[in-house]
């Protein structure tokens, strides 16, 4: 601890802060520079994020061809047929009439199940197997068939019978997928329900292994080698219909023919009429969010580069920013922070380039759907607004009417040159952009050493602490002299006193 002006009375260790402050403004402008160049990399990070979600936003909208071919189906009768389409089918009106009957799954039921051990015959659905059933197997085999096919699979399931109950064993014929089918037991009418997932007809489970403990225990009428669901059983059935005057049968309520998938939901003896069209409204939706997310990302780069500077406002310093409240040093940061990015060449050229790529003629589109302007999207006539997109709906709608593939081509043709779509031509304007960006500014990834604006931050980092170590130093130097000067005025004051002592003496 340094203790100053003890024998001149001065102050010295505002003396030695006056004089260092006046040392320290050097680096008070480096510190300044560095938070300029914070700022500026922070700013140019959020203007490549702004490209990336155009980026992103052009890749999953008017890129895709899915996009382009939408399609729109309406039914007649909603409660009877509905029915959806894949991009790539055409256009198409289908009748369906005469649905005499529905897909269904086969079904069995069991008897009245009951417990050997108890005199009402109570199941317990927690209770071991063992405990309530005679004969339980280890193991229950089946040879199962599915609807449609002559092969059959086999399916073995294991059983504790000292562990298992109702409930598991239920539980293991409901998961195993090859088996198929769904199980539950009815507590109140104390019987069992086993329904295939899949309708229609050909359903086949017979029993290989445990037929005695399924037929004289779960109460299911078993015959070796056949089918051994019998009881009360509800066989599937294929859904008939008759589609543009073709009598048909499908093993689901749920087919697709020509790409169009239809859905039976009821019995109908009329006709049904389901129209499948180009789903114009949602083309055009998805068009307009693209020119709508790059009318944003122009506008937020056009502001950046028209943002004022105010260049007397620079970053505050640390003993400044103490001498204002909260509020002022943030009023004061975000004009200091403004205008960071005005003027800058790698923005102006990147807003130079999109442009362009929008404004190409692609050659491999068809005629009268190889410029933007064709199909009704034009440049605003307002300069001030930096070549913002406009929409003439009523155009852009009859030509994805027209041709809906042709307007797909004219965004996202894949080839070369003049015959790449323009919106594969902006991304790539957008990725040279964003390199050159993260060439000067760095991305999270990169260290600061990997791009020129954390290279220059690292130099004025060590231009810093070298200059730190110098006014360390000074103020050494600085507190010597004074130190020095005390000592020199204690020894001054020492010899007056003696003095006057040694004069004070004699007169007495």
């Amino acid at each position: 601890m340094r203790i100053g002006g003890l024998a001149s009375g001065m102050d010295i260790d505002k003396i030695v802060g006056d004089l260092m402050k006046v040392e320290r403004a050097p680096i008070d402008k480096l510190k300044q520079k560095k938070q300029l160049l914070e700022w500026q990399r922070d700013a140019y990070r959020d203007m490549n994020r702004l490209l990336d979600a155009l980026d992103k936003h052009i890749f999953d909208g008017v890129m895709r061809q899915s996009t382009f071919l939408q399609k729109k189906v309406t039914s007649s009768n909603e409660n009877i047929v509905t029915a959806t389409s894949t991009p790539s089918a055409s256009n198409q009106t289908v009748e369906i009439s005469n649905i005499t009957q529905l897909a269904t799954a086969a079904r069995w039921t069991s008897g009245e199940i009951k417990n050997k051990n108890k005199s009402d015959g109570a199941v317990d659905v927690n209770a071991s197997l063992a405990s309530q059933f005679d004969g339980v197997p280890t193991t229950l085999s089946f040879q199962v068939t599915r609807p449609g096919s002559t092969t059959p699979e086999t399916v073995s399931i294991s059983i504790d019978p000292n562990t298992d109950t109702l409930n598991t064993l239920i539980n293991k014929l409901n998961s195993n997928a090859t088996l198929g089918v769904r199980a539950f037991y009815d507590e109140h009418t104390k019987k069992m329900v086993i329904t295939k997932n899949e309708t229609g007809e050909g359903s086949s489970i017979e029993i290989k292994a445990g037929q005695v403990f399924l037929q004289d225990q779960l109460e299911f009428q078993v015959e070796t080698g056949k089918n051994f669901l019998q009881r009360d059983a509800g066989t599937g059935q294929n859904a008939k219909f008759t589609i543009n005057g073709l009598e048909t049968e499908r093993p689901s309520n749920t087919f697709t023919i020509n790409g169009m998938t239809y859905t039976l939901k009821n019995t109908h003896t009329g006709t049904v009429t389901i129209s499948s069209t180009t789903n114009t409204d949602a083309i055009f939706n998805s068009i307009k969010s693209f020119v709508d997310k790059y009318n944003e990302t122009i506008d937020e780069i056009n502001k950046k580069l028209k943002e004022t500077r105010y260049r007397d406002y620079q970053p505050l310093t640390d003993e400044q920013r103490e001498q204002l409240t909260e509020k002022q040093a943030e009023k004061w940061e975000e004009k200091a922070r403004s205008g960071i990015l005005r003027g800058d060449s790698i923005l102006s050229n990147a807003l130079s380039s999109m442009r362009q790529a929008l404004y190409r003629k692609v050659e491999a589109a068809s005629k009268g759907f190889q410029q933007l302007a064709q199909i009704g999207i034009t440049t605003t006539a307002n300069y001030l607004e930096g070549g913002k997109l406009i929409i003439d709906e009523a155009k852009l709608k009859q030509k994805i009417e027209e041709n809906p593939e042709a307007v797909y081509r004219l965004f996202s043709n894949n080839g070369e040159g003049a015959n790449k779509g323009i919106v594969l031509q902006l991304r790539d304007e957008i990725k040279k952009t964003i390199k050159s960006i993260e060439d000067k500014a760095g991305n999270t990834l990169k260290t600061v050493n990997q791009y020129i604006i954390g290279k220059n931050i690292l130099d004025i980092d060590t231009r810093i602490s070298e200059a730190e170590d110098r006014l360390k130093r000074v103020e050494d130097r600085y507190w010597k002299q004074f130190s020095a000067m005390e000592k020199a005025v204690q020894r001054a004051n020492s010899q007056s006193m003696y003095l006057m002592n040694a004069f004070g003496g004699g007169m007495q």
